[in-house]
Order: C-alpha cells, then sequence, then structure tokens
C-alpha cells in the first residue's frame, strides 16, 4: 500500500552514474544543484508523457 503523499528522496544513484566526460550531458557537482535539475527534468518528462485518462478508445 502506498500513502497518499510520498517524496521523492535524492536521485543518490543518478547522481553518482552522472557521465564524467560527456558533451551531451553537464557534471554536476552540487548535490542540492543536481537534486533540482533532477526533479525538474522529472516533473517535464512527466508532463510530455501521454496518458490516457479515459481508458482504451473504441474505433
Amino acid at each position: 500500500m502506498t500513502p497518499k503523499h510520498f517524496k521523492i528522496k535524492f536521485p543518490l544513484w543518478q547522481y553518482l552514474n552522472q557521465p564524467l566526460f560527456s558533451r551531451d550531458t553537464k557534471l554536476v557537482l552540487n548535490p542540492h544543484r543536481f537534486a533540482l535539475i533532477w526533479h525538474l527534468q522529472l516533473l517535464e518528462r512527466c508532463w510530455t508523457k501521454e496518458c490516457d485518462a479515459k481508458g482504451p478508445q473504441q474505433h
């Protein structure tokens, strides 16, 4: 059973697995800044994800 409100904790695994020498992504050493960026990117991914709240469409 999941609680109604839950907080996403610090993304430690993503922080530790940042690419070091990547041209596409910039390394963020400040954990607080990394968490802010990660949460914003999570929100953007959730926002752009398509979701059909009405269920399967019938043609």
